[in-house]
């Protein structure tokens, strides 16, 4: 299996390397995915018998059911508005908000001029017993929606027409963390997170994502209490597919990009994600005693960045963030006055640290579990939210001016960014609503921003700090191992000496057939002296090459383009570094640690000879 090549591949493979640059991203290689299956489906080419037996069982468990196979039948979206709705009792045919124009990049901007997109201003009063008519499971849609305190589910047809209409594109590309850093990953209509969508309990609503990415992206809607996948759990580069559905459960929701197997983990770590709302009919209590609406409502997002996909399975993040920019909130204060009520939608889109919510100075008057009216608690001083966990939670400003400081009370991660200020003064100009939107830029401004950047993070390929400070290895390292994991390559820059073997290990564990093609891996490269290629990779497989001609290669992933790696092999005749192998420690640490080892042992002589 480790042996996998199929014409389909060279003929990509050379295309690639002819006209994809280092910084170029190419599509995803479905040559290479349908050789790679369909060499474990023949007994005679797997070398690899435990692990292709683990994943032909996969594929064989996986065609009992229709699901999963890809055999089931979704149902076509109606080219012009359906006439077979009831429209009783609703006369304003055009409910909800009107469909938003295709993802643009003024689409955040104007977004951002409509706090609360998707928010229906008029009154739910549908025929549901005319939508339902001659539906296949109408034996299941009636007992559901005939009980008496359990909602039903959000089962809808998928030809009803919206009471909302909600849209996102995917895509991979750049946005500004702030304090000089540039982040190059996977975006939601530009920004970390994507846009903040609100609706209403009880809301029909369709949700269509746009791939406006180079490989296939999806979504998971957490607001919807239905199948989502088999309509928008994969979506191919240039495509756009919408799932409806009824937002029968009040509270807040995540959503983010879920392109199936190994790859939904990565496009989440990679930054892909939002906050969906869904406003209850019920009030919540506090508003109820004060008879008011809140005069502040914060939606509020915490989120972390990974710089490499190492880190990021091993939850190891560079920043954590409120609302997708460390310290925003310090560096931007949110303003209130004595005396106001205030609303927190709080989630913890993770992907990965458990957080403690907390206000010092504050005590919450009541928390509502993932935002329900009816989880209520009274007071407390934290909320545990690991991730995708949410709460609503509700207090008042005390009389006088002061500062209160939120953040994760798992401080480590505070002092990485999840930290903000809330300023108490008279007279302050509160804002009736923050949205969790991420910061958006325009091109113009990122570009601007990356020739300023001092550092660029990158999950899946090279930053700016791997460029400047390559693992470097000597003459006498004869191998050099470079990780797959978390769709990186770790170590992303290796510096060698020609002669030098690169041994690549597939250290994803999460490797079955779906989505991105889940996580086999090779190295394919794409410029420098001489053309190479690994072999396919599974879970644990390694394959090798030898570098005979001193220069630079740029290679990539072709299952996963957006992975990017650089080897620079020097002459043997140019002085070494200290040999390092494959541990993977820098070497210009190794002379500064002899020199104190070399002190030490000085310094215990002497003091030996004084006594």
């Amino acid at each position: 299996m480790n042996k996998i090549h199929s014409m389909s591949c060279i003929v990509f493979l050379i295309a690639t390397a002819i006209v994809v640059g280092p910084s170029a991203t190419a599509d995803a290689c479905e040559p290479c995915n349908r050789a790679f299956q369909a060499a474990l489906e023949n007994e005679e080419e797997r070398a690899n018998g435990l692990l292709a037996e683990h994943y032909a069982q996969t594929v064989e468990n996986h065609s009992k059911f229709s699901v999963l196979s890809g055999e089931q039948q979704v149902e076509d979206e109606p080219e012009e508005t359906p006439t077979i709705l009831a429209q009783a009792g609703n006369p304003d045919s055009a409910t909800g908000t009107s469909p938003s124009p295709a993802p643009t990049p003024s689409l955040v901007a104007a977004r951002a001029q409509q706090p609360g997109v998707g928010i229906n201003p008029n009154p739910h009063n549908r025929d549901f017993a005319a939508i339902f008519e001659g539906d296949d499971f109408i034996d299941i849609i009636e007992r559901d929606e005939n009980l008496e305190d359990t909602p039903p589910t959000g089962y809808m047809p998928q030809d009803v027409e919206p009471d909302v209409e909600l849209e996102i594109e995917l895509h991979e590309g750049k946005t500004y963390l702030g304090q000089g850093v540039i982040y190059d990953g996977f975006l939601t209509d530009g920004s970390i997170p994507g846009p903040t969508f609100r609706v209403q309990q009880g809301d029909i609503v369709k949700f269509t994502v746009h791939n406006g990415g180079t490989v296939p992206h999806g979504a998971s809607i957490h607001a919807a209490y239905t199948a989502t996948s088999k309509h928008v759990g994969q979506i191919q580069p240039g495509e756009s597919q919408s799932v409806v559905f009824r937002a029968t459960y009040p509270g807040v929701f995540m959503y983010h990009c879920a392109p199936g197997g190994h790859a939904i983990p990565m496009h989440v770590m990679g930054g892909q994600y939002g906050m969906i709302v869904v406003e209850p009919e019920q009030t919540y209590k506090l508003e109820e005693e004060l008879g008011q609406q809140p005069d502040l409502s914060l939606y509020l997002v915490q989120n972390e960045v990974y710089a490499n996909g190492r880190d990021a399975v091993d939850g190891n993040p560079a920043y954590a963030a409120f609302n997708g920019q460390p310290f925003r909130y310090i560096e931007d204060p949110i303003a209130v006055e004595p005396g106001d009520y205030v609303r927190i939608y709080y989630l913890n889109v993770g992907p990965n640290l458990l957080s403690t919510f907390h206000f010092v100075g504050l005590i919450w008057d009541y928390i509502y579990w993932q935002g329900h009216p009816e989880a209520r608690l009274p007071g407390g001083q934290t909320v545990t939210a690991g991730p995708s966990d949410s709460f609503v939670i509700e207090f008042r400003i005390p009389p006088g001016e002061g500062t209160y400081t939120m953040l994760t009370h798992v401080v480590g991660y505070a002092s990485r960014g999840a930290i903000g200020l809330v300023v108490a003064e008279e007279g302050a100009d509160t804002e009736d609503v923050i949205l969790a939107d991420g910061p958006s830029f325009s091109d113009e401004e990122i570009e601007e921003l990356s020739e300023q950047a001092v550092r660029t993070i990158a999950p899946f390929k090279p930053g700016s700090r791997e460029y400047e400070y390559p693992e470097r290895y000597g003459a006498d390292v004869d191998e050099v191992l470079v990780e797959i994991k978390g769709n990186s390559y770790n170590p992303a820059v290796i510096e060698i000496e020609e002669g030098t073997t690169v041994t690549w290990r597939n250290d994803e564990v999460f490797g079955y057939l779906q989505g991105e093609f889940s996580g086999i891996h090779n190295a394919v490269g794409v410029s420098g002296p001489e053309s190479f290629s690994t072999a396919m990779l599974g879970h644990s497989e390694q394959d090798s090459v030898t570098f005979d001609e001193p220069g630079e290669y740029d290679y990539i992933c072709t299952p996963h383009p957006y992975m990017e790696g650089r080897i620079i092999v020097r002459p043997a005749e140019e002085e070494e570094p200290t040999a390092t192998g494959c541990s993977s420690v820098n070497s210009t640490g190794s002379i500064p640690a002899l020199v104190a080892v070399l002190l030490m042992v000085a310094l215990a002589a002497v003091r030996r000879g004084d006594r």
